[in-house]
């Protein structure tokens, strides 16, 4: 297995290496791979502005996920970008990409 393989099985040559991974690590803190077959997709979580961007257009799921997918992109297969099955699947994660703290209304 070289250092672009993941433990899930080969994945293409858009793999990040150990160095990439470091480096979007430090500028971004946590971020997040989408394995998806032999493709993957490195996001970092969203900030107000593309929430706030993506809200604009929520009344349609599909164009809410590609302005969250494409606003959060940081490396991977472009090929999820452009490929509808890819893009689905992708999507079907996104949930997760963007989580929020747990809040809590106290009532005084």
């Amino acid at each position: 297995m070289n250092t672009e393989e993941t433990t899930k099985g080969a994945v293409s040559e858009k793999t990040a290496t150990p160095e990439q991974l470091a480096a979007w690590k430090t500028q971004y803190g946590e971020f997040f791979g989408i394995v998806i077959e032999d493709k993957v997709c490195y996001l970092k979580k969203p900030d107000r502005k593309a929430l706030s961007f993506a809200s604009q257009v929520g009344s349609d799921p599909m164009k809410f996920n590609e302005v969250i997918l494409k606003n959060c992109w940081i490396g991977g297969d472009e090929e999820i970008l452009t490929d509808d099955s890819l893009f689905l699947a992708a999507s079907s994660k996104l949930d997760q990409v963007i989580e929020f703290k747990k809040a809590e209304l106290v009532k005084y």
